[in-house]
């Protein structure tokens, strides 16, 4: 019984380091996507001004 006493911190330790990583990763993951996301809307958003804007033809 001493063992499985000894050995219960470390793998709750273990368990919540696990949770926080996956959490911020998850997080990291999500973040980027909206970033990405947003970006896209930003490029096509610049595209359509050029194409909306007059051209000169000299």
């Amino acid at each position: 019984m001493p063992y499985i006493e000894a050995l219960v911190p470390t793998i709750v330790v273990a368990l919540v380091f696990w949770f926080v990583i996956r959490a911020v990763s998850n997080v990291d993951r999500s973040e980027r996507a909206a970033e990405a996301k947003v970006d896209e809307q930003i490029r096509l958003s610049a595209q359509h001004k050029d194409n909306k804007s007059p051209k000169s033809d000299n």
